[in-house]
């Protein structure tokens, strides 16, 4: 097995040490599609995921099944990241993009469709649910809703203070970025961060070291956005600005070519927060660029990768790296689709822990995760099996031995474990787990009996007693048995250790704990109450967002 240090991929590249970015630089892209240094795919008996020789998978969870809090698994799994927890756990905070139609698909058991009292809005099916799993042997351990009544929750991103989920939505009250605190062992008051702006919001990445905040937008004629604090210690309070290119009004990023680089500045957006979607009207009059479809979006030392899911020669993806200094940068033109059955809308991206650029589709025939190799090549790493629905909230655990990864149309959330490069002994990702190695903000009083995962193998081994769960095993040619069900009622301890808003409009602090968490205030910001939100400053990068004005026509 490959062993290096977290940088030591960006070392093993003649093109990424001229650029002193990712070998995915792709300035030698030559866009093949290629076998990979894992090897080719090799046919999942039972249907599922297909994977290189030596990787397994298992199911943690599967839409509809019952969590340690009594709500059920929602459906459309989206995004995800994974967080560093206490006692060598990993925490899966993920979104659900739900609309509110979507009661079967929503959190609440059959027949008992009672909105929690913390949901942000009545009839919203989207939110977040926070996934315990054993850091060890990657197993389940837990599970529990943390967000609820928001709308389209698409993807979002690893922040200081949580896991960033955003509404990919803008109906009224909707349309915002949310902070969910890694902690939350139940249902929170929704915490809503208004100066990141309203509009149809995708992913979200927190530099860690600025705090500056970038943003992607999900439209046909999306701008690309960074919120900038006007301090560490106000990370709410500053300026939501969109990238410009110098010397070229709205600018169409759909016709670079790879290897392009542009400068680029950025324009201040005025208005963030307004009645209409009309954000990037407001940038794209300031001259802002113009990106089809926002979508992916992860920063990997300093250094910001932005998926345009639409963009391209063929209309079915680029990747862009933007490399910024200051009020400027650059913006370079990694790599585009120019065959579909190389590269077919990429969607969510994640850079792995030693430094590759994982990208799940979200095609219209066969999906993959393709990864971007050493060479510049474009690669198959796994491939849908059950269904032609999406690959979403592809990540990997902070010490980068495992990737999960959901398939959205099927509600199910996977583990990926096998020879994956190892980093160095003691040495774990912190550019992009976003949380600190010993835990902090995360809960570890969860148990759980973690014999209820499956792990199904690419041999053909491993057997499938009743479709949801699977076999033990490996892509050599060994034998595996079934472990059974994949779900069902934990008994873990889900109270509540935090406190939300009461009736009387009392500001309590919402997922915090003494050795981390959000630190955010609750705003009781849901449709219909006051929209705009205080920002009062706290020490290093914690920050209160203040509730607004109650409204007689909160929803």
């Amino acid at each position: 097995m490959t062993r290096y240090g977290r940088r030591g991929f960006l070392v093993r590249s003649g093109a990424a040490a001229a650029t002193a970015a990712l070998p995915v630089s792709m300035l030698f892209q030559r866009r093949v599609r290629a076998a990979g240094p894992f090897g080719a795919l090799v046919p999942d008996p039972n249907k599922i995921l297909d994977l290189p020789p030596g990787f397994s998978y298992a199911i943690l969870e599967t839409a509809g099944e019952d969590m340690d809090d009594g709500y059920r698994v929602p459906g459309r799994p989206d995004g995800m990241a994974a967080f560093a927890g206490p006692g060598g756990t990993v925490i899966l905070m993920r979104n659900h993009e739900n609309s509110p139609g979507d009661t079967d698909l929503g959190p609440y058991p059959d027949g008992e469709i009672v909105p929690a009292p913390e949901a942000y809005d009545p009839i919203g099916m989207g939110g977040v649910t926070r996934l315990v799993v054993d850091g060890a042997d990657f197993t389940r351990v837990s599970s529990n809703l943390v967000l609820i009544g928001t709308i389209r929750n698409c993807a979002g991103g690893i922040s200081p203070w949580g896991w960033l989920s955003c509404e990919e939505n803008t109906d009224e009250g909707h349309g915002y970025v949310f902070v969910c605190p890694t902690d939350a062992e139940s249902v929170q008051p929704p915490q809503r961060v208004v100066p990141y702006g309203r509009f149809n919001h995708e992913a979200a990445a927190v530099d860690p070291e600025t705090l500056i905040c970038y943003l992607t937008e999900d439209r046909g004629d999306s701008s690309f956005y960074r919120f900038v604090p006007s301090a560490k210690d106000k990370p709410f309070e500053g300026q939501l600005q969109a990238l410009k290119v110098v010397g070229e009004d709205a600018f169409e990023t759909t016709n670079m070519k790879i290897g392009d680089t542009v400068e680029v500045e950025w324009v201040d957006v005025d208005e963030p927060d307004p009645e209409d979607d009309t954000v990037r009207v407001e940038a794209q009059d300031k001259g802002a660029a113009i990106f089809v479809r926002g979508e992916g979006l992860w920063i990997h030392d300093g250094e910001v990768y932005i998926c345009s899911t639409s963009g391209g020669a063929v209309e079915s993806g680029q990747v862009f790296k933007l490399t910024p200094d200051g009020d400027g940068g650059t913006l370079e033109l990694l790599t585009m689709s120019e065959d579909t059955d190389v590269l077919e809308y990429p969607d969510n991206i994640t850079v792995a822990p030693w430094g590759e650029l994982f990208m799940a589709e979200d095609g219209d025939g066969e999906q993959y995760i393709r990864a971007l190799s050493a060479e510049g090549e474009i690669y198959d790493f796994a491939r849908n099996a059950v269904s032609d629905s999406e690959f979403a909230g592809v990540c990997f655990s902070p010490d980068g031995k495992a990737m999960f990864v959901n398939i959205q149309g099927d509600g199910l959330t996977l583990v990926v474990t096998g020879p994956f490069p190892s980093l160095d002994p003691g040495e774990t990702d912190t550019d992009t787990d976003g949380t600190d190695t010993d835990g902090t903000g995360t809960d570890g009083t969860d148990t759980d009996d973690p014999s209820t995962s499956g792990t199904d193998s690419t041999d053909g081994s491993g057997s499938d007693s009743d479709g949801s769960t699977s076999g033990t095993g490996t892509s050599d040619g060994g034998t595996g048995t079934g472990t059974g069900g994949t779900g069902g009622s934990d008994s873990s301890d889900s109270s509540d250790t935090t406190a939300g808003p009461d009736a009387g409009g009392d500001t309590d602090t919402a997922g915090m704990s003494e050795d981390g968490g959000c630190g955010c205030d609750v705003a009781e910001s849901r449709p219909g109450l006051g929209l705009a939100a205080t920002v009062v400053a706290v020490a290093g990068a914690r920050a209160l967002l203040t509730r607004g004005d109650d409204d007689d026509d909160a929803v």
